[in-house]
């Protein structure tokens, strides 16, 4: 007997094909509408926030102005004010530079703009501000360091080592700095009492170092004597000068002057009270204007 052929059962008919649930079908829906319903309130909230800046700006506001809105609403307000590295700058004038105080809304503080007004102050040369939530407010210094007491027309003020003017009240508590005199001298006065340094013989007799013509300088020593020293050459003109008093004792004498000017003579002058009446046998080793020349000789 033949074999029947298996036939393909038939493709099933479209009403057979399990259809989704009416459950499914509505939750489906829900999380289209939701989605829609948090796309419309963000794009709200972007509306809102741009409309709150324009009219902030509009009357006058900035950011600050809604951080300082958005602080009130959640209390964060200043509690605490530290200072670091201050040891010269006036409080006051740093409290009043930083622009806030206890009990502000610290979210309205602007750090830069504190900043900016800070490092105005003529005793800072840096400044680190932060707000340190939830209430501190914390301001670390870098002061200048004075180098040096400046005298100008009359004046007296600190200067720092690259010459820029740190304060002009209270110089006399920085009595022990060095003195230098004359306009210009606070650009050039940091490589003079460099060389200075190397003589410590010689800088112990200084009270004064003069800035002249803005172009050289003078020695104004504690006896009044006066060392004319030549135009950017000062450390090899102190070099032999620290030679001469210690093979000679030329500055215990009582002289008015001692020019250095030229570099291969030296001339002095002493004074009316203290003069040296001349070796009859050498009658022209003093001029009328009472000026020794010593030859370069004899100085070195």
């Amino acid at each position: 007997m033949p074999r029947m052929k298996k036939r393909n059962p038939l493709p099933p008919l479209k009403s057979d094909i399990a259809r989704p649930s009416r459950l499914k079908i509505l939750v489906r829906r829900q999380r289209r509408n939701l989605r829609f319903v948090i796309l419309g309130f963000t794009g709200f909230g972007i509306v809102l926030a741009g409309a709150m800046i324009s009219h902030s700006a509009r009357r006058g506001g900035t950011i600050n102005t809604l951080q300082e809105r958005f602080g009130r609403a959640i209390d964060l307000r200043v509690e605490k004010i530290e200072f670091h590295g201050q040891s010269n700058t006036p409080e006051p004038l740093l409290r009043a530079a930083l622009g806030v105080s206890v009990g502000d809304p610290i979210l309205g503080f602007s750090v830069g703009g504190a900043r900016q007004r800070i490092e105005t102050l003529s005793w800072v040369q840096h400044v680190a501000v932060e707000r340190r939530l939830p209430g501190t407010i914390y301001v670390d210094l870098t002061e200048r360091r004075p180098y040096a007491i400046w005298q100008n027309q009359g004046k007296f003020q600190l200067i720092d080592r690259n010459g820029d003017v740190v304060a002009n009240e209270d110089v006399a508590a920085f009595a022990d700095l060095p003195l230098v005199v004359g306009a210009g001298a606070p650009a050039h006065a940091a490589d003079m009492l460099s060389a200075l340094n190397a003589v410590p013989e010689i800088k112990s007799r200084v009270a004064a170092i003069v800035r002249v013509g803005e172009r050289r300088w003078n020695l104004q020593l504690k006896n009044n004597t006066t060392i004319m020293l030549p135009e950017a050459h000062e450390p090899a003109a102190l070099a032999r000068l620290n030679d001469l008093q210690a093979q000679q004792q030329l500055l215990d004498r009582k002289l008015l002057f001692v020019d250095m000017r030229l570099p291969d003579r030296l001339a002095v002058r002493v004074r009316p009270s203290a003069q040296i009446v001349p070796d009859p046998k050498t009658p022209d080793t003093k001029t009328p204007d009472n000026t020794r020349d010593i030859s370069s000789r004899r100085a070195t």
